[in-house]
């Protein structure tokens, strides 16, 4: 951007969070239809990861609205989108501040019908994450935050670390991608710990309201998996670290995969 830009408006934040919302109900209008086995189309990615058209669909919605957002400057920051991630490192270095997407995070639980899938989307500046929306469209549960504004969960406060002194850990984990590492870290806990499964950046969210109390992912994440739910955390009050206690970045290497993280 031109100017510097540390934080969103209110009314921005609203902005982007009814571009999710426009996405989400493209994705339940394939969701819910009768011919959903046909009409999801699963196709394999390069990293043989799935894509249907829900994907897609919810792409070019959200690449489309946030090119006709009322503020100019943010209406033409560049766009880096699961569904478009062929942008050269070349060019991304040169960025300072940008938007970062997954249209559909959690394919697979799409995929398996349960409802923990989400629309995420991040600005991103100078490698942080300045806000995000993450949205659920099966259950219709809005995450917002932005810097200097708070985190939301439906337009109600959210805040981590409630209960400071948990007899029990909520420990929560990917439903659908187990990591053999994290077995070794939970051994070092020094307390009981419980596992929640959860799909999709809806683990950051649990932890972002204090439903969760440790989110440690020891399995691949690309960086539009995490920017979104990550800008709610820290908004909330948590931590994501890498596990040598660096703050987790983004756009900072030429690839887009995230190295191992905690988010407590």
């Amino acid at each position: 951007m031109e100017r510097e830009r540390r934080m969103l408006t209110e009314a921005q934040l609203k902005e982007v969070a009814a571009i999710a919302r426009k996405a989400g109900e493209a994705i339940m209008a394939i969701y819910d239809a009768r011919d959903f086995a046909e009409r999801i189309a699963v196709q394999a990615k390069g990293d043989n990861s799935p894509l249907t058209q829900a994907d897609l669909t919810a792409h070019a919605i959200i690449e489309a609205e946030l090119k006709q957002l009322t503020d100019k400057d943010l209406a033409n920051l560049p766009q880096l989108s699961e569904e478009s991630a062929v942008i050269s490192w070349q060019e991304r270095k040169q960025w300072t501040t940008y938007w970062l997407i997954d249209p559909l995070d959690g394919t697979k639980e799409f995929i398996k019908r349960n409802g923990e899938f989400t629309v995420n989307i991040a600005l991103i500046h100078k490698g942080q994450p300045l806000a995000g929306v993450v949205y659920a469209p099966a259950t219709q549960t809005m995450y917002t935050a932005a810097q200097g504004l708070g985190a939301y969960k439906n337009g109600a406060p959210i805040q981590a670390r409630q209960d400071a002194h948990p007899k029990t850990l909520k420990v929560v984990g990917s439903r659908s991608h187990p990591a053999p590492d994290l077995q070794a870290y939970l051994d070092t806990l020094e307390q009981p710990y419980e596992i929640v499964a959860m799909g999709s950046s809806l683990k950051l969210c649990l932890v972002a309201e204090s439903k969760a109390h440790l989110y440690p992912r020891f399995g691949p994440t690309s960086e539009w998996d995490t920017a979104a739910a990550h800008a709610i955390a820290i908004a909330a009050g948590a931590t994501v670290t890498t596990t040598d206690g660096e703050p987790l970045t983004y756009n900072q290497k030429e690839s887009l995969l995230n190295p191992y993280f905690i988010a407590k």
